[in-house]
């Protein structure tokens, strides 16, 4: 009885296989397939994030399917990274000297850098509208999304020379909150013919409903049990990989 369990699954993930890979011509019609893609974004804040942190960049990739009739499906995680960290000077004033020097443990003004850190993940469903493509399976696409944001200051003392933010006593400054997202997208997406250029640019909207995490922040002496509303605003280019085999050249031969 298990051996025909086993043979059915196998034969249903071949034909399965078989229908995702099957020998396609993108130019004539709408297909169905997966795609992979890598993305890169700049991001500018909004509401309460604007307060604490700058510009940033966001790096990532997703998996999405592409049905018959143009509508997208699928899930893309990205990991957010700058270098503008707003008040920083005011965050280690509690443990910093009256010039704002932190003293380490050598009797050294310790080095200290701040970075932005965090990460996302959606699921995202649209439509692709075939206006002013090469084929009737790319043009503008339109896709919302929903999903998880964290963010957080990371405080990068090189050496770790300054025993006043290793392990847990780094997290009492670190500002870490996540919450629910939601997101929007208008944009356009390019399926060459040949499927040798394959590429996406649009512009993002990202609201997002976040609470800090930590049990106290350190410069205060109190737990923060603010609701955070916050917005990023990106410009995003993505690097597609689709996933279906083209239907081979013909040949004459006389």
């Amino acid at each position: 009885m298990m051996h025909r369990q086993i043979s059915a699954l196998i034969i249903v993930i071949l034909l399965t296989s078989s229908c995702l890979f099957s020998q396609v011509n993108i130019q004539d019609s709408t297909i169905f397939t997966p795609m992979i893609y890598a993305t890169y974004g700049y991001q500018f804040p909004g509401g309460d994030l604007a307060k604490q942190f700058g510009s940033n960049s966001s790096i990532g990739g997703g998996f999405m399917f592409k049905t018959r009739n143009n509508w997208m499906f699928g899930v893309e995680g990205n990991f957010m990274f700058g270098q503008s960290v707003k008040n920083s000077d005011s965050l280690l004033r509690n443990i910093s000297t009256r010039d704002g020097f932190l003293i380490d443990a050598n009797g050294y003004y310790a080095d200290l850098v701040f970075y932005e850190r965090g990460f996302n993940f959606f699921a995202k469903f649209g439509k692709v509208v075939p206006l002013l493509s090469p084929n009737p399976n790319c043009g503008f696409t339109l896709l919302a999304g929903a999903g998880y944001i964290q963010d957080k200051i990371r405080i990068h003392n090189p050496g770790n020379t300054a025993p006043q933010l290793l392990g847990d006593y780094k997290k009492g400054y670190d500002r870490l909150n996540g919450g629910i997202a939601v997101s929007g997208s208008l944009g356009y997406m390019y399926l060459s013919n040949t499927r040798l250029l394959n590429f996406s640019v649009s512009f993002e909207f990202m609201q997002a409903w976040t609470n800090p995490y930590r049990e106290r922040d350190f410069d205060t002496g109190k737990q923060d049990t603010r609701k955070l509303s916050s917005q990023f605003y990106t410009v995003k280019v993505y690097w597609i990989i689709p996933l279906y085999r083209r239907v081979p050249k013909e040949f004459y031969m006389y």
